[in-house]
């Protein structure tokens, strides 16, 4: 999607901008779209003929060209739909996540039994094969704040969430004492949005906000009827920053979140 926003901000049509670049305009769309490769010279100079001034963006994406590195989502490529894949990349080249759920817990939060029964209750049914590559696809996305370089995690979680019962009793009371242990990490916050909250309209504001290497790459994803939608307009982003520090400011603070939780697997 970078490059896409050098060419859009010049007022380029993909097949201008595969002249300049010596290429054609169907591998243009392919690297806007994120299924070929483009060289860290080649990122350079699109943004040189797009006269862009941005020094911060064109290095940052001029450094994201050049990382070869064949990322651990690459073994599910042609097994899981693209979007898998997509969600696993951006997160890898991340420098933040924040995350607003109202109705499940947040996938990296998510332990295997409840994702596996997430994967399991959709319709129409999933072949059990597939079901289990997408648990373990979920589990090995835990890398953002279990691996040797974790980055900053922000989730905004929902009472309703919390007391849903996604698989039995004993799985939920698990998945909840994980939330907890997990909230306890310095780089981890949870939040709860109570159901006694009042003056709370924002029941609609469900996203992952994915911070880019600069805050022009960050990326929002949403919910949308076909799957996700990638969002990373700059005037959508300060949108969608303003709206989470909003939800964020009306929910509990760690500790008493961690109170709530505490409570509501006592009672489940």
């Amino acid at each position: 999607m970078g490059p896409c926003k050098l060419r859009e901000a010049a007022g380029l049509k993909g097949i201008a901008a595969a002249e300049l670049l010596g290429t054609d305009s169907a591998q243009i769309s392919q690297i806007e779209a994120g299924t070929a490769g483009v060289s860290e010279e080649r990122v350079r100079r699109l943004a040189a003929h797009c006269s862009c001034t941005d020094q911060d963006l064109v290095d940052a994406l001029a450094a994201m060209a050049g990382d070869r590195t064949r990322g651990w989502w690459e073994e599910y490529r042609g097994s899981l739909p693209t979007p898998f894949l997509d969600l696993s990349e951006l997160e890898h080249h991340a420098s933040f996540l924040r995350e607003v759920q109202f109705l499940f817990i947040p996938g990296p939060l998510q332990t295997e039994d409840y994702a596996r029964a997430v994967y399991t209750f959709r319709v129409p049914e999933l072949p059990e094969e597939d079901v289990e590559l997408r648990v373990r696809h979920r589990m090995q996305r835990k890398v953002l704040l279990e691996g040797p370089e974790p980055i900053p995690y922000e989730a905004v979680v929902h009472e309703a969430a919390l007391h849903i019962m996604v698989n039995d009793r004993a799985a939920s009371q698990a998945q909840l004492a994980s939330l907890l242990a997990r909230s306890e990490a310095g780089h981890v916050s949870v939040r709860v949005i109570p159901f006694t909250l009042q003056g709370f309209a924002g029941a609609a504001s469900t996203t992952t906000h994915i911070g880019g290497p600069i805050p022009k790459l960050d990326t929002v994803v949403r919910d949308a009827p076909h799957g996700a939608a990638l969002i990373d307009s700059e005037a959508q982003l300060d949108a969608f920053r303003t709206l989470f520090r909003k939800v964020e400011a009306m929910s509990l603070t760690p500790d008493r979140s961690r109170d709530l939780i505490r409570r509501i697997m006592k009672e489940l």
